[in-house]
């Protein structure tokens, strides 16, 4: 598929309330309600691959934004769409079209990484502690964002997968390719470094 034939995709954050607007809705159990999307873009047809990119887009700018940052957020998501749409003849519906797009995201998110060879900050929509005075927080909250930014990459995406957005052990091995076991290990291995990495900045994490 050449580029003319893809929709013109926006460089900017997708809009909330049209990538909830599948999620609004109600589906039998079981049933991918971005099947027949799916379907309808490998017959090439660009209205639906504008849905998909409505359906999807806050989903996959999220994971862009916090494996490879917030400012090249915009640009990793339109590139995770346009290997989507070169590659739709290769997705074969045994997982979910979300889950699927999920793991061109953090792949392209990674690859965006190791091209620029420099790690970025990612806020993240979360607060390491509760029940600290704010300035505290903010502090604490900063200081993770950095130990992130200067751990392997593949650590930091399997970290945020579990801790961020509470995927499984499963669905982070899906979205990766890599065994069960390895993301154990590779989880463990993210939480020793972090800490090291805490505690060089002068925190004591528990």
């Amino acid at each position: 598929m050449n580029t003319a034939e893809t929709p013109d995709l926006p460089r900017r954050k997708p809009n909330l309330a049209a990538s909830n607007r599948v999620k609004e809705d109600t589906f039998p159990s079981g049933i991918d309600p971005l099947a027949e999307i799916a379907a309808a873009c490998r017959q090439g047809n660009m209205a639906a691959r504008r849905q998909l990119y409505d359906a999807c887009g806050q989903h996959v700018y999220r994971v862009a934004a916090r494996v490879a940052g917030e400012q090249d957020a915009a640009d990793v998501t339109q590139q995770v769409f346009l290997q989507a749409f070169r590659s739709i003849d290769k997705f074969d519906g045994r997982s979910r079209v979300e889950t699927w797009l999920h793991r061109i995201a953090v792949n392209e998110a990674l690859q965006h990484l190791r091209r620029n060879r420099r790690h970025k900050h990612s806020d993240l929509d979360w607060e390491p502690m509760d029940q600290v005075d704010s300035g505290r927080q903010t502090e604490q909250k900063e200081a993770l964002e950095q130990a992130l930014a200067n751990i392997d990459p593949e650590l930091k995406s399997i970290f945020l997968l579990r801790e961020v957005e509470d995927y499984s052990y499963h669905d982070i091995a899906e979205s990766l390719h890599i065994p069960e076991g390895t993301v154990g290990s590779r989880l463990n291995r993210a939480r020793r470094d972090l800490k090291q990495q805490l505690q060089e900045m002068g925190f004591s994490p528990t």
